[in-house]
């Protein structure tokens, strides 16, 4: 990608608005954390966001939706002994297979044997839809972490969020395969909102520059408004809180990757107000519609 001569786009981060600890009561605000590129910590990113949500007492469930490499557990040091699978055969009930994670978040197993939701009967989509809807009022966020790239499994998750937060690192290849999922989500299936997420970078300035620099491409042969959300900073103890198999933001709070995610989780709960209700029963409905159905 070449910057051109276009000015330097400085977006303004707020959050200095008072969160409360009372969050309303409504359907939950579903969040799909994506990207291009695989490697870009996407996967540890919303296992820390639904931590800090939960330090703002919000009621956090997670769906690991790369459903054939499932990593979530992995990275909580979780072993479910039940997953979606289960449910798919009869064996358990959705809320039976919910796992209780740190700091309270809830956190739904996917299953190895499921590689799409695609690959579901219709017999299996109206079971998992009406499994969905008994949990729509228990939760206050459903934090979607997809799989990689442009799949159709990635299309489906990102086009039944409210917010879809894009994960982009400085690595070029990043930029480029970010800026490849946006326009297929936004030619193909007319999806025009995005938010941007830099990771791994080394300052608050080489996390604008990673946003201004996607921001020029889309500017030139898009039609899309990005919101730039933030940036997480490079930190040692990411790489140890892995190891250990815990949340970076458990081990090191006041560390300074969980402190720019912090800032993002209050961000996304100052908007809770100014969305629309959300439903997880339309999240699965709108799963089992082919995309090519809502394209056009």
């Amino acid at each position: 990608m070449t910057t051109g001569s276009l000015p330097i786009r400085r977006p303004r981060i707020t959050t200095t608005a008072k969160i409360s600890n009372t969050p309303p009561r409504r359907a939950p605000h579903v969040i799909t954390v994506t990207s291009g590129k695989g490697g870009v910590g996407k996967t540890n990113l919303t296992a820390n966001l639904g931590w800090h949500l939960r330090q703002i007492r919000r009621r956090v469930m997670m769906l690991d939706a790369d459903l054939g490499l499932a990593n979530i557990d992995i990275v909580l040091g979780l072993t479910p002994d039940f997953d979606l699978s289960h449910v798919l055969n009869g064996e358990k009930e959705l809320r039976e297979i919910l796992m209780r994670g740190p700091a309270g978040m809830m956190i739904l197993p996917a299953s190895s044997g499921v590689t799409s939701v695609t690959d579901l009967t219709e017999q299996q989509k109206i079971l998992l839809l009406q499994q969905m809807e008994t949990l729509q009022e228990d939760f206050d966020f459903l934090l979607i972490d997809t799989a990689a790239g442009i799949a159709s499994n990635v299309i489906y998750f990102n086009l039944a969020a409210q917010t879809t937060i894009v994960i982009v690192t400085p690595e070029p290849t990043s930029l480029t395969d970010a800026y490849a999922l946006i326009k297929v989500l936004s030619w193909d299936y007319h999806q025009k909102e995005f938010k941007i997420l830099s990771n791994n970078v080394s300052s608050e300035n080489e996390g604008l520059d990673v946003f201004n620099n996607l921001t020029r491409v889309t500017d030139r042969f898009l039609n899309v408004s990005l919101d730039y959300l933030g940036f997480v900073v490079e930190d040692r103890r990411v790489t140890e809180a892995v190891r250990m198999q815990r949340p970076f933001c458990e081990v090191a709070p006041d560390g300074p990757a969980s402190t720019c995610l912090r800032n993002i989780a209050r961000q996304l709960v100052e908007t809770e107000n100014d969305l629309m209700n959300s439903d997880l029963g339309l999240l699965w409905r709108n799963l089992i519609m082919p995309p090519q159905a809502r394209a056009g």
